[in-house]
């Protein structure tokens, strides 16, 4: 698979098997991640790996921003959480590039993971406060992201197969709704 292929055919993943990541793959995803560019090249990301079920089942519970919105990860065999500390980036015309540049670095992790046919769910709808006293991160570091990582089940359970309708995941606007050329 190329990345354009990747790019593609990538989906968000809600059902996982049990199977455990190899650790030579987990660290080619970590490698895609630590490559990417970012604001002068400060690296500003930090990223919390999470094996241990127990406390991925605390994440899984406890960290969504709706109750239990992110029980799914429950089976995941890994969630990455994505963190990064404002001060190590840039700031300018009112942008804080610490999330443009965690968003590249985890984005190139979950190209990487699909195209070893590991799967991942972008996830933004969690209790920072919640995510960051489960894992003991400090105050002054940034909870951006978080997405369990694994490999995807042959049958998606009906929780994914509703929220992947709620989402509209299939929808994409047309180059022409979205692209200006010279001018807006």
């Amino acid at each position: 698979m190329n990345v354009y292929e990747a790019i593609q055919s990538r989906k968000s993943i809600r059902s996982y098997d049990t199977k455990k990541i190899e650790d030579e793959k987990l660290g080619k995803i970590l490698e895609a991640g630590r490559l990417a560019p970012s604001w002068q090249n400060k690296q500003c990301w930090q990223y919390v790996i999470v094996k241990d079920k127990d406390t991925i089942g605390k994440l899984a519970l406890r960290s969504g921003l709706i109750s239990k919105s992110n029980f799914f990860i429950k089976d995941a065999p890994v969630v990455i959480v994505a963190c990064a500390n404002p001060n190590d980036s840039g700031h300018l015309n009112g942008q804080d590039y610490y999330l443009v540049d965690v968003a590249i670095s985890f984005q190139q992790m979950m190209l990487a993971a699909w195209e070893m046919g590991i799967g991942s769910c972008w996830l933004g709808a969690f209790n920072e406060e919640k995510v960051r006293e489960i894992l003991g991160i400090p105050s002054k570091i940034k909870v951006v992201a978080l997405s369990p990582f694994g490999y995807p089940k042959d049958k998606q359970s009906l929780y994914a197969k509703a929220i992947k309708t709620f989402a509209g995941s299939k929808k994409r606007k047309n180059l022409d709704k979205i692209v200006h050329w010279e001018k807006w």
